[in-house]
């Protein structure tokens, strides 16, 4: 007779129960790995959609981080979570001072939504080839900028209070000047690779 693996397992019931199981433990480790190759998947298309900084390069007026900040600025600015709700507004006061290759920003921030940091003293170098290096209190191991005419990019890792507890995020920072007086800011906060929010801010020297 022609032989039926199906009547042969119909006929031992504990095998086609452990091969229930096994069917089960593989659905189980299947939707795991899809859950995984997601969040590698979001990670990877959030690197894939970085800004191009070459495009900035030409494009006037030319941005300069000491000149700029060389004196009092006032910035305004917001910050929207994943789901582009507004969960923070404030104002920032920030004093800037040149001596040499050293550029130091004392801010102070005023929140009218939600709560932040309050006060954060940068001290920013200028080295070779438009770059630049910075510190803070809430900063950890250092910034790193880079100038590309136009606009300027920070990258750096910060410990960020919410709420009771505290995260170690990454900066995405980005500046671009839309005249002598006066530029936007855009950084996107990411943890795991994703970002979860964004902050917009728009700053004016003055005289």
């Amino acid at each position: 007779t022609q032989s039926c693996d199906g009547c042969f397992l119909l006929n031992h019931p504990r095998l086609l129960r452990i091969l229930y199981y096994q069917i089960a433990q593989f659905m189980k480790i299947s939707f795991a790995s899809k859950v995984m190759l997601c969040f590698v998947s979001l990670g990877l298309l959030n690197a894939c959609a970085s800004i191009d900084s070459e495009k900035y390069e030409n494009q006037k007026p030319a941005f300069v981080l000491e000149e700029f900040f060389d004196g009092h600025t006032l910035a305004w600015g917001i910050v929207q979570n994943r789901s582009g709700n507004v969960v923070q507004r404030f104002t920032v006061n920030i004093d800037g001072s040149v001596v040499g290759n050293t550029l130091t920003l004392d801010e102070t921030f005023d929140y009218s939504l939600g709560e932040g940091v309050t006060e954060r003293v940068w001290v920013i170098e200028r080295g070779e080839d438009g770059a630049y290096t910075g510190s803070a209190g809430d900063i950890l191991a250092g910034a790193a900028g880079q100038s590309y005419g136009n606009a300027f990019n920070w990258n750096y890792e910060m410990i960020l209070p919410v709420g009771e507890k505290h995260y170690k995020v990454r900066f995405n920072d980005w500046i671009w000047a839309l005249d002598e007086n006066t530029i936007m800011n855009r950084a996107y906060i990411k943890k795991f690779g994703l970002t979860f929010a964004e902050v917009t801010l728009f700053m004016q020297c003055k005289p």
